[in-house]
């Protein structure tokens, strides 16, 4: 085995309602939606309307700024409805599923014998190539750019994640194949947990340079490995991609099709069966959540409890999302507050008694506890970020807009998921991912 990345600051939130290794299909949902929100850095511009036909893998956008760019459709069928928001900015656009779907067919080919052209070309024709982030930034990846690596992070730290070594298992040919096109691209860099029997589709993969890492939560998170494995320095650029992405752009090499197919991890409290699921792309929470959710006041959180976002019975599965997640809502007052001595309330300090306690698995709620408050510099955001970087003097440096100082505190590494543990543990409840997304968009804005 290669030398072992042992990774000491970090958390792990250990809360009831994890997936059962139980895997159940999910119906062909009635409606769908491709959500442009999903896609930071993107202006949407529409090539269908509502009544038009589609297949799996007709275009429904492309991004205005780069027209190379495309995002198709996960299912056949008719396009329902395109939601506007304010200033009528695109937020989901509705199709109709058929009970069978039909395929725009892209043409089945071993990625071997394609050039780095065709490759990129047939990843952007069927909506694939979102699926590819970049750092920095953490946008959509430029497909004219020759990046420094793409890293792939077998290993999942968020609370309740799905397994990727469940997932992946006994289609190891599939992965290899979407490897293997990748590795056309640039070189690929795969991460798998050093503490857990790794499926053979991670350790067996050929055309990768295979690293092993172990430790709490963000130990899972890409940046972390990036940080450790292959620095990015000013200019350089590496992409990343998750297991299951890599496994459609095997399948879509394998059959020619945009298969947008995918197991979900449906997990938390307030899951009556939690266990995983063989669904679609952009399914709706009726369809997946159908019968499976436990009364109370519920939110409903596409991702994981730390990064994921609030949609909502009437909502759907978010394009990078392959975990759902159900917890109380909270929000009732509690006599005495803070200061009561509550065993329920997870802490990574020892002002509570959590810490006696370092395998519970917690009931939390979505209550902040609190409001926004001054800036205290304390010691809570170092605990539980593994990068060498000062995490409250960059978050406070883009908070002013110091583009130099921003980028000498290494912005370019770091991602809003990376802050994640950061904004949990603030005791002046700064919404840490929110300002880092701004950071980096303005960045992004002023080096364009």
């Amino acid at each position: 085995m290669s030398k072992v990345l042992r990774i000491k600051k970090g958390a792990n939130i250990k809360l009831v309602g994890g997936a059962e290794k139980i895997l159940a299909d999910v119906p062909m949902p009635s409606t769908v939606a491709v959500k442009p929100t999903d896609f930071e850095g993107t202006t949407p511009k529409l090539v269908v309307k509502v009544g038009d036909e589609v297949k799996a893998g007709s275009t429904l956008y492309y991004n205005k700024d780069n027209d190379q760019i495309k995002f198709t459709s996960p299912v056949s069928g008719e396009v329902a409805e395109v939601k506007r928001g304010a200033k009528r900015v695109i937020e989901e656009i509705v199709i109709v599923a058929d009970k069978e779907i039909k395929y725009e067919d892209f043409g089945a080919s071993n990625p071997t014998s394609e050039s780095r052209e065709a490759i990129i070309e047939k990843l952007c024709k069927s909506g694939l190539w979102p699926f590819i982030k970049q750092r920095p930034y953490d946008v959509i990846a430029k497909p004219n750019d020759t990046p420094k690596a793409i890293f792939i992070s077998a290993f999942d730290s968020a609370p309740l994640a799905p397994d990727n070594d469940y997932i992946l298992d006994g289609k190891s040919a599939t992965f290899q194949m979407g490897v293997d096109a990748l590795a056309k691209l640039a070189e690929v860099h795969l991460t798998v947990n050093s503490a857990a029997k790794s499926d053979e589709a991670f350790l067996q993969a050929k055309n990768v340079t295979l690293h092993f890492i172990e430790g709490p939560h963000p130990a899972g998170n890409v940046g972390v490995q990036i940080h450790h494995f292959a620095p990015i320095s000013k200019g350089e650029v590496v992409w990343t991609i998750k297991p299951q992405d890599v496994l459609a752009i095997g399948k879509l090499f394998e059959t020619g099709k945009y298969d947008a197919s995918r197991t979900v991890a449906v997990s938390g409290a307030q899951i009556k069966t939690p266990k995983y699921f063989r669904t679609i792309q952009g399914v709706s929470m009726k369809t997946l959540l159908e019968g499976n959710l436990k009364e109370g006041n519920n939110r409903i959180i596409s991702g994981n409890v730390l990064t994921g976002d609030k949609i909502g019975a009437e909502g759907y599965l978010g394009f990078y999302d392959y975990q759902v997640t159900v917890i109380p809502e909270g929000g009732e007052a509690q006599m005495f507050g803070w200061i009561t001595p509550n065993p329920g309330k997870f802490s990574i300090s020892r002002a509570l008694v959590s810490w006696l306690s370092p395998n519970k698995q917690y009931n939390l709620d979505a209550n902040m506890n609190g409001e926004e408050r001054p800036f205290v510099v304390t010691e809570e955001y170092d605990k539980v970020f593994p990068f060498d970087i000062y995490p409250v003097q960059l978050v406070k440096a883009i908070m002013v807009d110091d583009i130099e100082l921003m980028e000498n505190l290494g912005i370019y590494e770091v991602a809003p998921e990376d802050f994640a543990l950061c904004e949990t543990v603030c005791t002046s409840k700064i919404p840490t991912q929110t300002i880092v997304r701004n950071g980096l968009a303005m960045l992004r804005e002023e080096m364009s």
